[in-house]
């Protein structure tokens, strides 16, 4: 499983970049164009798509993507079927919330889900893993009490925007944000 994993990291990073970013580019050029409703039927179509593309190009598609559209297969299904855009605005909320109970669930049974994802790429001690796990589960927390309050107060273009441009920058800064803990508890080759 990990090699397969390691696969669809080391693909070609633009294709990768369209397989992760390209539906929710779509989502905000056909929210803008033709409304939240088709953009959220073309979303649907675009997830669907770039999974199969992804597992296409590396036999494999991580956990994360596979989740999310799933979730955004069934809330842009009940978006279109009762006509009621609530239910889009809400897959980020509920995506977020389910990878902070899964963290903070698979920490309290002595699982790491942070570091299973992300263990073949960086190598910490325990302490550094369980750190980065917590802060890992309180971010996605905090980016759903974000969304409910982007799009309980803000129109639908606005939360379309912030979705597409906001929630990937925010995700990249708390990422980089932690490479001090990340360096303090990086495990040292002993053979130098």
């Amino acid at each position: 499983m990990k090699a397969k994993a390691n696969q669809y990291q080391s693909m070609n990073p633009i294709l990768r970049l369209g397989i992760e970013m390209g539906p929710l580019v779509i989502f905000f050029v056909m929210n803008a164009s033709h409304g939240i409703f088709a953009a959220t039927g073309v979303f649907m179509v675009a997830i669907i798509l770039s999974l199969v593309i992804a597992y296409v190009a590396a036999r494999h598609v991580p956990t994360l993507p596979v989740v999310s559209g799933v979730i955004v297969l069934i809330f842009g299904g009940l978006t279109l079927y009762l006509q009621d855009e609530i239910f889009i605005k809400l897959k980020p909320t509920i995506v977020n919330i389910l990878f902070a109970g899964a963290i903070f669930s698979g920490l309290l049974f002595g699982k790491n889900y942070v570091k299973s994802l992300l263990g073949t790429m960086v190598e910490l001690r325990d302490e550094g893993w369980r750190q980065l796990a917590v802060r890992w589960g309180l971010f996605f927390l905090a980016m759903a009490i974000i969304n409910e309050i982007v799009w309980r107060n803000f129109s639908t273009d606005t939360w379309v925007t912030f979705k597409v441009f906001g929630f990937l920058p925010l995700t990249i800064v708390f990422a980089l944000a932690q490479t001090p803990l990340m360096n303090r508890y990086a495990e040292q080759d002993d053979s130098t």
